[in-house]
């Protein structure tokens, strides 16, 4: 058996990033940014007043000082001609400063009759004005990778983008195995369970990124597993769900094996997720993760979702640690590394009392996996120790 480090480490080096495509601006949020882009024009594009009042000019904004408004200048509606001397315009948030102008007065120290204003005794000393390009200039550039958040999509409008280059979506094959699964709604024999990994990993690999294609389950035939990568052709990844142990039904190895599969490991020193491995498969690479529920997800979110990072471009790296204090303590840890789920709240951490593999339910309520190295030892409350967010 491998560390999980190493695993990981042979996991990604099967990978690298998929092409750019152009999307249309609407349907970046959530894509990576594959290519630096540029701004096409300033924001604002003009001089701009950050509140409501007057322009005039700013010498000449002295208290009890009286203006005549020649007009007015609105967001969208400028005003065209020149302030002079003793000339103030009506102008309102986000409204283009007239020519002339270099100060705002709100207007709240304004006392207005006609088409004359009077500034009053004290003065806020604020200019209000937003100068050009004080947000971006044209020509200023967003450099890749970056996940694009909706706050990128904001910015990329404002920069008149209107389509972005953005990684290609990774297209994941998924395959559940075993003559135990029938699908959610059909009704299975006594000995039959509900097929529930593949939706949830279809699930976690949507969220991050992936185009997943859910094909038909495989059962426990050659026959039916060469069908099954029959299918695949055209996934960036193939990833199998149960049938990667060595017992007499466990046929994805074998198959894989016999259709070129290039084997870069197999088992792995963790807990949940032991009967683990990847490879190639006709240059795809694939990953067989184990058919128990919680060993499948754990597996997921350890090897697959930093897969699919190094897919579509971000840095290549392991889900991020985070540390909390033990809520309640923890025993001795066995000879493979540990990943607990656990509940995390006001900074602290606590593991749930069942840990088998087979547990929906748990890891449904858990938060975060609270990892162990290998032969940890007894822990008390209080103690720091690592996680990973879920």
């Amino acid at each position: 058996m491998i560390t999980v480090a190493e695993a990981l480490e042979r996991v990604l080096s099967l990978f690298e990033p998929l092409e750019p495509e152009i999307v249309p601006l609407a349907a970046t949020c959530g894509r990576v940014l594959a290519q630096p882009v540029t701004a096409n024009r300033s924001q604002p594009p003009f001089a701009a007043s950050a509140m409501d009042g007057y322009a005039l000019m700013g010498v000449e904004a002295e208290p009890d000082a009286m203006f005549k408004v020649i007009g007015e200048s609105a967001a969208g509606h400028g005003f065209d001609g020149v302030v002079k001397a003793g000339q103030a315009v009506r102008i309102f948030t986000g409204a283009p400063l007239p020519t002339g102008a270099t100060r705002v007065i709100i207007q709240e120290d304004v006392n207005r009759s006609g088409d004359v204003i009077t500034l009053k005794h004290e003065l806020d000393q604020k200019d209000y004005i937003r100068p050009a390009g004080a947000d971006f200039s044209k020509g200023d550039t967003i450099k890749a990778p970056r996940l694009i958040s909706p706050s990128d999509v904001a910015l990329f409008a404002s920069m008149n983008l209107p389509a972005v280059p953005v990684a290609r979506r990774p297209v994941v094959a998924l395959i559940a195995t075993g003559d135990e699964l029938v699908m959610p709604g059909d009704v299975p024999n006594q000995d039959q369970i509900i097929a529930s990994n593949s939706f949830g990993l279809k699930a976690l690999f949507e969220q991050h990124g992936a185009e997943v294609r859910m094909l038909p389950i495989a059962s426990d035939t050659e026959g039916s597993l060469r069908t099954a990568f029959e299918l695949t052709k055209g996934a960036d990844l193939i990833v199998t769900i149960g049938g990667a142990s060595v017992g007499d039904h466990d046929l994805v190895g074998k198959v894989a094996t016999d259709l070129g599969m290039e084997r870069a490991f197999y088992k792995v020193a963790m807990r949940p997720g032991k009967p683990l491995m990847a490879g190639k498969l006709s240059r795809t690479p694939m990953v067989g993760l184990p058919g128990n529920p919680v060993s499948s997800m754990v597996c997921g979110h350890i090897f697959i979702l930093p897969a699919l990072r190094k897919l579509q471009g971000l840095p290549e790296q392991p889900a991020a640690l985070l540390k909390a204090e033990l809520a309640a303590p923890l025993g001795q840890n066995g000879p493979r590394e540990h990943y607990m789920r656990a509940k995390v709240s006001d900074g602290e951490i606590t593991a749930f009392a069942r840990q088998d593999s087979s547990l929906l339910t748990v890891l449904a309520d858990a938060n975060a996996l609270l990892v162990r190295e290998p032969h940890d030892p007894a822990k008390e409350v209080g103690a720091m120790v690592s996680y990973l967010l879920l």
